[in-house]
C-alpha cells in the first residue's frame, strides 16, 4: 500500500480561548510561508468581524504550511459546543488532532465534546499543553487529567499513548520537557512530533475518484465552491464528473476552478490527488456531505453525521411601531431569502416557516442563534425574535430533553450561591474540586433550559468573578415542572414617546430602568425590571408641570442612576414566554408580544384560568 509522505492532514481542537488560533498564527508565521516585509493579523484565521470582537473562531478554517517538503493542511476547529457541526465535519478529512488544553485550567467541557468527535473517528492525536509560561502552570497534572478524559471516553491502547509537546504559542516555542525553563526557540518539536506521529494518507490516485464536500463557501465570481478530501483518484481541471446528492439523485458537471491551499491564500491548481483538501467550483447546488466521483464509477461516500440541533426560537417580520425605521431590509421575503442563505453553509440549522411572516430557526445553542442575528442586524436585517426554547425529543415513548456539563470555577465564598442557584435550576452535582488556592471548581449536569439566562445571574452572585463553561452532554427523561425563568416582572412603557429625567425619576425606585433620557419609547416596550415578580405599567415620558412658584430647590441638578444596557444575547437570555427582543442595525429593544395593555391583562386573565 502506498502512501503520500509529502503531505499530512490535521486539524486542531480546544475548548474556547485554550489558543488554537494563536497556535495555527505561529505555524504560519515559522513555516517561512510569509514575506519577511508581509504584514500578518494577530488571528490570522479569525476572518471574520464577530470572531474578531469576541476572540472565538465560530467557522472552521483550513490553511497549509510547508515544512522539509511536506504540506501540513491544518483545519482550524470552533471550541464552542454550538459550532459543533464544524468540528464534527472536520473530523473525517483529517487523519490526526493537535488537542490543545490550557497548562492552567486544563480539561474544560468543550475539550472532552471536542476530543470525543475525535476518537469516533479513529484520528491520531497529539496533546499540546499550550501557555506553559503561565505563573500558575500545572502541566504535569493537565497531562494527569487528560489522560483520566481519554480512559473515560473509550481511547484505544493506540490513542492512549499519545505524544505530549510543551509549548507557548503567545512565544512561539514548544519542547517536550514540562519544564518551561527548557523551552526551545521554535515550534520545531512540534512540526517534527506532527511529521513522525501523524499518519500521512493513502496513495490510491489510480483510482477512481471519490471526494466528500465538508464545507461551503461562496464567490461572487464562480459562486458555490465545496471544500473537502480526496479519498481516493485524481481531480483535474475541466473534466466531467458526477456529483452523487444526498437525496440519492446525481448531478454531472464540469470541474471550472480547483484551488489548493498554502497559508492563507488559495492557490489555484490544475490537479489534485487522494490525500489533497481542494476547494472545487462549477456546480451551483453543491452541499456539504455529497460525493463527487466519475459518470463512469457512482460509488458515494457514508454521509456526514450531524448532530441535531437542541434550541430553537422564533424569527419574525418586526411589527412593532418603529417597524422600518432602521432597517435596509424589513419584508418577509428578504428574512427569508436570508434565512435560506444561511442554511447553504451552516448544517446545524433548521428553518421551517410558521406562517406568512415567521419562522421557526432551531440551532445548537443560544450563541449559534445569536451571532447569526448578530450578523442579520449588521447586515441591516429588522426583526423580532422570541425567547430561546429547548427542543424535546421523543425516546421510547418518552419526553426527553437536552442536559449540558456544567463547570463553574468561583471564588470560595460564593459556593454556597452557586449551589443554591443551580439547585433552583434543577441541576444535579457531579463533582466538587477545592484546588486549594481560593478558588473551588463545580461540575454539574444540568438541563438545557435552566441555563438560559444563567451566565447572567451567576455573574451578580459572584460579582463578575464566576468563570463558566458548559457544553450539551445527552438527552434524558424530562423533568417535571418549571426550571429556571426570570424572577421578576418588567417595567413596561404606557405610552409612546420620549423618556425624560423626570419620567425615569418617578418610577426609578420601583426597580431598575433600561432605558436613557432622550430615548424613544413605544406603548408595550420594556423599559426596566419591577423590584417584584409581576409586570408594572409605567409612564417614562412624563413632563413637569411647569409653575410660575419659585422653589428652594429649582437648581439643583437631577441625578438618576446609571441604566442598564442590554447586549443582544443578554437581552435573549432576559425575555420571557410573552416577550420578543426587536433587533434592528441600529438597537436592541425588548417588548411585550401583545401591546396594548388591556389585551396583555385580558390574555393574562384567560391563561390562569385555564
Amino acid at each position: 500500500m502506498k502512501i503520500r509522505e509529502d503531505i499530512r492532514n490535521i486539524a486542531i481542537i480546544a475548548h474556547v480561548d485554550h489558543g488554537k488560533t494563536t497556535l495555527v498564527d505561529q505555524l504560519l508565521k515559522q513555516s517561512g510561508i510569509f514575506r519577511e516585509n508581509e504584514h500578518v493579523e494577530e488571528r490570522a484565521m479569525d476572518s471574520n468581524d464577530l470572531e474578531r470582537e469576541r476572540g472565538i473562531t465560530i467557522l472552521a478554517k483550513n490553511t497549509a504550511v510547508q515544512y522539509k517538503n511536506v504540506k501540513i493542511n491544518i483545519l482550524d476547529t470552533p471550541g464552542h459546543a454550538d459550532f459543533s457541526g464544524e468540528v464534527e465535519r472536520i473530523m473525517k478529512l483529517v487523519d490526526g488532532v493537535l488537542l490543545v488544553v490550557d497548562s492552567y485550567e486544563g480539561v474544560m467541557p468543550q475539550t472532552r465534546f471536542v476530543l470525543k468527535k475525535a476518537l469516533e473517528q479513529n484520528v491520531t492525536p497529539v496533546v499540546v499543553v499550550n501557555k506553559i509560561d503561565k505563573e500558575a502552570a500545572r502541566p504535569e497534572e493537565v497531562v494527569d487529567e487528560v489522560l483520566d478524559l481519554f480512559i473515560e471516553l473509550d481511547a484505544t491502547d493506540e490513542q492512549l499513548d499519545f505524544p505530549v509537546v510543551y509549548a507557548s504559542a503567545m512565544n512561539g516555542t514548544a519542547s517536550l520537557d514540562p519544564d518551561p525553563a527548557n523551552q526551545e526557540e521554535n515550534m520545531q518539536v512540534l512540526y517534527e512530533t506532527i511529521l513522525e506521529k501523524i499518519p500521512a494518507p493513502i496513495d490510491n490516485r489510480e483510482e477512481p475518484l471519490q471526494m466528500q464536500v465538508a464545507l461551503l463557501d461562496y464567490n461572487d465570481f464562480v459562486g458555490r465552491i465545496g471544500i473537502g478530501r480526496i479519498f481516493r483518484g485524481t481531480m483535474r481541471v475541466g473534466e466531467s464528473v458526477t456529483l452523487m446528492k444526498l437525496d440519492g439523485s446525481v448531478k454531472n458537471f464540469r470541474v471550472t476552478k480547483l484551488f489548493g491551499f498554502l497559508g492563507l491564500k488559495r492557490i489555484e491548481i490544475k490537479e489534485a490527488y487522494a490525500g489533497d483538501l481542494v476547494a472545487v467550483s462549477g456546480m451551483e447546488d453543491i452541499n456539504v456531505g455529497e460525493t463527487i466521483t466519475p459518470p463512469d464509477v457512482q460509488e458515494a461516500l457514508p454521509a456526514l453525521r450531524i448532530d441535531e440541533p437542541t434550541l430553537k426560537m422564533t424569527f419574525r417580520v418586526n411589527n412593532s411601531p418603529f417597524a422600518g425605521r432602521e432597517g435596509k431590509w424589513v419584508t418577509a421575503r428578504k428574512i427569508e431569502e436570508r434565512l435560506n442563505t444561511e442554511l447553504q453553509t451552516d448544517v446545524s440549522l433548521r428553518v421551517e416557516p410558521l406562517d406568512a411572516d415567521s419562522w421557526t430557526v432551531s440551532g445548537r445553542g443560544e450563541l449559534h442563534l445569536s451571532i447569526l442575528i448578530e450578523n442579520m442586524r449588521r447586515e441591516g436585517y429588522e426583526l423580532q425574535v422570541s425567547k430561546p426554547q429547548v427542543i424535546l425529543k421523543e425516546i421510547d415513548g418518552k419526553m426527553h430533553e437536552p442536559f449540558e456539563r456544567v463547570v463553574i470555577d468561583t471564588p470560595e465564598e460564593f459556593v454556597g450561591s452557586v449551589i443554591e442557584s443551580l439547585g433552583r435550576r434543577k441541576g444535579e452535582m457531579i463533582d466538587m474540586i477545592n484546588n486549594g488556592k481560593g478558588q473551588v471548581r463545580l461540575i454539574y449536569l444540568v438541563p438545557s433550559r435552566g441555563l438560559i439566562g444563567y451566565n447572567t445571574e451567576l455573574m451578580s452572585i459572584t460579582k463578575g468573578f464566576g468563570i463558566y463553561n458548559h457544553s450539551f452532554e445527552t438527552y434524558m427523561p424530562k423533568l417535571p415542572g418549571n426550571v429556571g425563568g426570570r424572577l421578576r416582572g418588567v417595567l413596561v412603557s404606557m405610552e409612546t414617546g420620549t423618556a425624560t429625567t423626570y419620567g425615569i425619576m418617578q418610577v426609578e425606585d420601583r426597580g431598575t430602568i433600561f432605558v436613557e433620557p432622550g430615548t424613544e419609547v413605544y406603548a408595550g416596550m420594556i423599559v426596566g425590571e419591577h423590584s417584584r415578580d409581576n409586570d408594572l405599567t409605567v409612564n417614562i415620558c412624563k413632563t413637569k408641570h411647569q409653575t410660575n412658584i419659585r422653589s428652594a430647590t429649582k437648581d439643583q441638578t437631577a441625578v438618576i442612576k446609571k441604566p442598564r444596557i442590554f447586549t443582544l444575547e443578554e437581552a435573549l437570555q432576559y425575555i420571557d414566554d410573552d416577550e420578543y427582543v426587536e433587533v434592528t442595525p441600529e438597537s436592541i429593544r425588548m417588548r411585550k408580544k401583545i401591546l396594548d395593555k388591556s389585551m396583555r391583562e385580558k390574555a393574562a386573565r384567560k391563561k390562569k384560568e385555564v
